[in-house]
C-alpha cells in the first residue's frame, strides 16, 4: 500500500482516525454504525490486514495498548503525519478523476439477447423487485440521518449511492416496461432461423 493506492479500508480506517486514536475493534463498530459497507466491503479480516500495512507503511503509529480484565490486548492507533498527507492526496485525486468501473449487471446485459426473453423478463423482475426494497431501506436509513440533524457533508457519500440505486431501480423498470411492450426485440432467434442463414450464405458467396 506504501506508494500504491491507498484501498477504499485504508481510506475508511485513516478517515476514522482522522477523529481520534482508536482501537480496530472500535473501528469495525463505527463503520457498521455508519453504514460505510455502501462502499467498502468490512470483514474484520481485512479491516486488521490494513491496520497491519497503515501501520508497516509509516500511516499508522501505536499510542497505547488497553485490557480490560481477561480480554486480549486492543493495541490503539493514531494517525501520522505521513498517514495524513497519503489520505489528503488520495482523496482529491479520488473526487477528480473519472475512474472506469465495471459493475456486473452491465454483463448480464450485455448477453440479454443470449437468454429465453421470458426468463430475462423474470429475473429483471425480479432485480425490480429486490432494488424496491434496497431503495426503501436506504430512505428510511436517510430521513434517520436528517432526523438527527446530522450535517449533510457526513453523510454525501451515503446519499450518492441511494440516488445511483434510485437511477439504476428507474432505468431497470423502464427496461421491463420496454421488454414487456415489444419495444426491445431480441434477435437470437432471428440468427437461427433459415431466412437469415440464407441472407448470411448468399452474403459469403459473393465476399469470396
Amino acid at each position: 500500500m506504501g506508494r500504491g493506492k491507498l484501498t477504499p479500508m485504508a481510506m475508511a480506517v485513516l478517515e476514522l482516525l482522522h477523529e481520534k486514536p482508536m482501537h480496530p475493534y472500535e473501528m469495525n463498530q463505527l463503520l457498521r454504525d455508519r453504514h460505510v459497507e455502501n462502499r467498502v466491503n468490512i470483514k474484520p479480516g481485512s479491516l486488521y490486514h490494513t491496520v497491519d500495512r497503515l501501520l508497516a507503511d509509516g500511516h499508522l503509529e501505536v499510542v497505547e495498548t488497553q485490557r480490560e480484565g481477561r480480554r486480549p490486548e486492543r493495541t490503539v492507533y493514531a494517525l501520522t503525519e505521513q498517514g495524513r498527507d497519503a489520505f489528503v492526496e488520495r482523496a482529491t485525486a479520488i473526487l477528480s478523476t473519472v475512474a472506469t468501473e465495471h459493475p456486473e449487471y452491465t454483463s448480464g446485459l450485455a448477453v440479454l439477447d443470449d437468454l429465453d426473453p421470458e426468463v430475462a423478463l423474470a429475473q429483471l423482475q425480479l432485480r425490480v423487485l429486490r432494488l424496491e426494497a434496497e431503495v426503501a431501506a436506504q430512505q428510511a436509513i436517510q430521513k434517520g440521518l436528517i432526523a438527527k440533524k446530522l450535517p449533510r457533508i457526513y453523510w454525501i457519500d451515503w446519499q450518492y449511492t441511494a440516488a445511483a440505486r434510485e437511477f439504476e431501480l428507474n432505468w431497470t423498470k423502464q427496461l421491463v416496461a420496454d421488454i414487456e411492450s415489444g419495444r426491445l426485440e431480441w434477435q437470437h432467434r432471428k440468427r437461427h432461423s433459415p431466412a437469415f442463414e440464407l441472407i448470411k450464405d448468399t452474403h459469403d458467396d459473393k465476399a469470396s
